[in-house]
This record gives structure tokens, sequence and C-alpha cells, in this order.
């Protein structure tokens, strides 16, 4: 994971983090305000990262945006079609959250590590 070079958190749990993809946690633990950034839902990156550090499958992500957007209680998190925008994005964006593979990590972007 990697966030805004604004950010204070350094490391988030699992639970925390899913809440956080899932658009259920609007803040970061110190109250700042959280923008989620994510690739599409067929992006090999997308797939790995859902999988590997959340343990769901993109499906039940995508489940859970449209039950927030729906209902009115939320938005879905900001859509980037490459890691080269999600990187662009984060670096740019504060309070932004988002995940890149490691060939695309530079200072610009704080990496967030999984507790």
């Amino acid at each position: 994971m990697v966030a805004h070079q604004g950010v204070s958190t350094t490391s988030l749990n699992r639970d925390t983090a899913r809440a956080m993809f899932a658009m259920r946690q609007r803040t970061w633990p110190d109250g700042q305000a959280l923008r989620v950034l994510v690739l599409p839902n067929n992006h090999p990156a997308h797939e790995r990262f859902v999988k590997q550090h959340l343990s769901v499958y993109p499906h039940q992500l995508q489940l859970s945006w449209d039950r927030v957007v729906f209902s009115g209680t939320g938005q879905a998190p900001i859509n980037v079609g490459s890691q080269s925008e999600m990187h662009e994005r984060i670096a740019n964006t504060p309070g932004s959250l988002g995940y890149l593979d490691r060939e695309h990590l530079d200072d610009r972007v704080q990496v967030i590590s999984m507790e």
C-alpha cells in the first residue's frame, strides 16, 4: 500500500485496510480525510492486491462499493487507469491511499506496511 507523503500513519492492520478500501472507513486513524484510489477490477495488480493483502475477491470489494453508493451512505473509490496514474494521483492528493507494484515506488509516495 502507498499513501500521500503527508499521511502520518505508517502501518495498518488487515481489518483497517479492508475497511478503508471497502469505503466503510472514511478517515485515517489520526482523523485526516481519506481518498482511496483503485485500479480497474480486472487489472492484475488490483486482483493481486485485493486477494493477497485484503483477503477478499475483487467482486466482493465491488459489492461493498455498490452498497455504499446505492444506499447513499458513501461514495466509490477513485478509479485510475494505470499504476503510473495511481502514482501521480497519490503523490499529489493529500490523504490518498492506494497500492503499487514495487517497481513504481519512489520517494514521492509513502509505503504503508501491513501489520
